[in-house]
């Protein structure tokens, strides 16, 4: 069936979709004191790995994505798909999800 290695494969997101990649929790807190990983709160902020083409209208006009690969996004403390591509855990959301941008 599909059995193609996990290396091999990429992920094109489909309409005004946005894969993520999360920033690693913080173990550490600005005191010093060490926290579980399993304790630590997932970031609310990440980086796009890939960006869909964009959202058609009624009209059949193609709008396109505001963000690009390589953006810092803010993102919400709840929602998106999970996908694991390999080791990698990211996350796809809508682009009208994702809360902001960090210039």
């Amino acid at each position: 069936m599909f059995r193609t290695r996990a290396l091999l494969r990429s992920i094109k997101p489909l309409g005004d979709r946005v894969l993520v990649r999360r920033a690693a929790k913080e173990t550490q807190t600005a005191g010093g004191i060490i926290i579980p990983v399993d304790n630590a709160k997932d970031p609310n902020e990440g980086e796009v790995v890939s960006v869909g083409a964009g959202e058609r209208d009624m009209s059949g006009t193609l709008h396109a994505v505001s963000l690009s690969v390589g953006d810092k996004v803010l993102l919400p403390a709840y929602g998106g798909t999970e996908v694991k591509i390999g080791e990698d855990e990211m996350f796809l959301f809508r682009e009208s999800e994702i809360l902001g941008k960090f210039e």
